[in-house]
């Protein structure tokens, strides 16, 4: 993989999830219909101006945009400095017109049909919410989010197959990415029986103990019931922060043992270190940057053995060193980076000069140099 002319090590973590947010922001956020105080992230850059309704829009990736802002936003809180080094618009500040924004593109609503999508943006409202409180700004745009979203979340939450969240209004799919946000989402607000209950769900119908890995979820079929035995790297993410957020002796072994379930897993080795796996392109690119957001965590959970810990470090740094050396730089010499759908491959092959780049695979780079900054701090 080549490394850029400014060696990787030699720029502090927080800088580099500032370019990254330059980067997205600047490359692939436009206004709704043009309309003043709106802000979206488009699915591909480049992208039509202005941003119409009929154009695929993502509303859970949105979600992941606004914790990427909240990220930053943090940052800016702790540095008191501009992610962008300018006067603009903080992280903080831009998060809350995208979750107004999503509301306006939802149709003045934030439910939709997917309980997965409601639960991203319920954890990423939280999020913003608690960052506003910080600030000392306006919450009234996050604490209205979680407020529609919290009693869509509960009425999915069924004794249908056993427990579980569905994964849509179909109602014939209770899955992982659906019930695992859903229970950190309910920890966040101290629900703890309730995620009691999905955690156990999750253990007893979706865990995997030759791999120490969780399975993807479980549909009706003609009648009965049929395990989807995929494995994604966001699965495992959102499971690994409830558990965390539960703390008992056994979540916290059965934390200990999904770390090391990832690493061998759902991680390999292509220059001597290991390096998270990804999942491509469209919601695939998201993935594997949710898992280093809780790998994050988990590194930072003083309650898991001290190798534990080391290990989800090392898991989050050495892929976000991957993408960072891997990047293209374009536009120039004021130009801001391309980083790569998979950390163990150059950008300019990933995407080569003139071929369109996904917000969904940027965003993931972007939330693997937030973790690995986050780290850094602790």
């Amino acid at each position: 993989m080549p490394t850029p002319a400014d060696a990787p090590s030699a720029r502090p973590a927080g800088d580099r999830a500032d370019e990254a947010a330059c980067a997205v922001v600047g490359r692939f956020v436009r206004r709704l219909l043009g309309l003043p105080g709106t802000h979206l992230g488009t699915a591909h850059s480049p992208h039509p101006v202005p941003l119409y309704l009929g154009r695929p829009w993502h509303y859970w990736w949105q979600a992941h945009y606004i914790d990427c802002l909240v990220d930053a936003g943090r940052r800016e809180l702790v540095r008191g400095v501009h992610y962008a080094g300018g006067q603009g618009p903080s992280a903080g500040a831009l998060a809350a017109r995208v979750l107004g924004t999503v509301r306006l593109r939802n149709r003045l609503r934030f439910a939709n049909a997917y309980y997965d999508d409601m639960a991203w943006l319920a954890l990423a409202a939280a999020r913003l919410d608690a960052l506003a409180a910080e600030a000392g700004k306006s919450r009234r745009r996050p604490r209205r989010a979680a407020a529609a979203l919290l009693p869509q979340l509960e009425s999915a939450h069924t004794p249908d197959l056993g427990g579980g969240l569905f994964w849509n209004i179909r109602r014939d799919f209770k899955n992982t990415p659906a019930t695992a946000p859903a229970a950190l989402y309910f920890a966040r607000r101290g629900q703890r029986q309730r995620v009691r209950e999905l955690q156990d769900w999750h253990d007893a119908r979706l865990y995997d103990a030759g791999r120490q890995l969780y399975l993807d979820g479980i549909r009706t079929a003609g009648g009965g019931q049929a395990v989807v035995a995929d494995i994604y790297t966001y699965n495992q993410g959102p499971v690994l922060g409830a558990l965390l957020e539960l703390g008992t002796p056994g979540d916290l072994r059965r934390a200990a043992d999904l770390v090391h379930g990832v690493a061998a897993g759902l991680a390999r080795e292509p220059l001597g270190g290991p390096v998270l796996v990804t999942h491509g392109t469209g919601d695939g690119g998201l993935f594997t940057g949710i898992l280093a957001r809780y790998l994050a965590a988990a590194a930072a959970a003083q309650d898991l053995p001290a190798e534990v810990r080391q290990l989800a470090g090392t898991l989050v740094a050495r892929t976000a060193e991957a993408f960072w050396a891997g990047r293209s730089v374009r536009g120039g010499r004021a130009g801001t980076p391309v980083f790569s759908a998979d950390p163990a491959v150059a950008a300019e092959v990933s995407y080569p000069p003139g071929t369109a780049v996904e917000l969904s695979t940027q965003l993931q780079a972007w939330m693997t140099l937030e973790a690995a900054a986050r780290i850094r701090q602790h």
